[in-house]
Parts: structure tokens; sequence; C-alpha cells
């Protein structure tokens, strides 16, 4: 056995598993996106601020669950690069919505396009049916997560 395979007693882990899986796919991802000036939780702010009505910071924080301070930092590194501009609503003056510019909409349409390629080469080890099934694992996973912190068990 070599120095960087995990010890027996490890490699049926499922928390070691996940946590290595994530590393190298966040080396992966860092890998894909540093030809458009990205990173993941960047790609991330971004496409969520594409989805539909204009979000104000605290509704993206929300969507993406990350604290308000963290957004914050992410909507101003992101206004920095031209990417996203801030705007005051026109339901609500007091509000500010986050709106990505023509460069950081066709910035999200590269850096997607290369993440797809990224992911699609990570799991091609285990074939399409068993990556589909992975995803759907995962999502299910993460799904029954929230519905239990938002009191949404079958307990209920």
């Amino acid at each position: 056995m070599t120095s960087d395979q995990p010890s027996p007693p490890l490699e049926s882990r499922l928390g070691y598993l996940l946590k290595h899986a994530q590393l190298r796919l966040t080396e992966a991802s860092a890998r894909a996106l540093a030809p458009f000036d990205l990173d993941g939780r960047e790609l991330a702010v971004l496409a969520v601020l594409t989805t539909g009505t204009p979000l104000s910071q605290v509704e993206a924080a929300g969507r993406l669950g990350v604290d308000r301070t963290t957004m914050v930092a992410l909507i101003d590194a992101l206004e920095g690069k031209g990417l996203v501009e801030r705007r005051r609503s026109a339901e609500d003056r007091r509000r500010n919505t986050v709106h990505p510019t023509p460069v950081g909409q066709e910035r999200l349409r590269q850096a997607e396009r290369a993440r797809e390629e990224m992911e699609r080469r990570f799991l091609a080890p285990l074939g399409e049916a068993l990556a589909a099934d992975l995803v759907g694992a995962l999502r299910t996973l993460v799904g029954a997560e929230q519905a239990a912190a938002d009191g949404l068990t079958n307990d209920n």
C-alpha cells in the first residue's frame, strides 16, 4: 500500500470518502475556472443571480446558504471584476438588487461550460449510469437534510 492510499479502516468510512472526493473535485474545479478569473463560490453566486427575479444580497445569501458577511464579500469581488452591479429595486427604493452585467452573463456561460466538462471528466470513471445515481443520491441526502432543518421530516 502506498502512502497516498487510505488504510483499510478509513477506506470504508463515508466521511473520509466524501471529504477526499470533495477535495479532488475542488482542485479540479479551481483548475477549470482559473481561466475565467472565478472560483466555485463566485460562479455559484453568478448562477443564482441569473435565475429570474432580481435578488437582494440577503436573498442570494439565503439561496446559497451563506451568511450575509460572506455574501457581501462575494458580491464586492464580483463587482470589482465588472461581473455584477447593485441597483435600487424598482419595487422598493430602500432595497438593492444585484444584477449580472453583460460581461458577467457571458463569463457565466463560458465558466458553466468549463464546469460541466470538468464534472463530466471527474465522474467519468463511474460511467454514466453510476454517475447519475451518485448525483441523484446526493440530491436526496441534501434534500433530506434541508427538509429536516426546515422541520419537514416524515415525523411531523
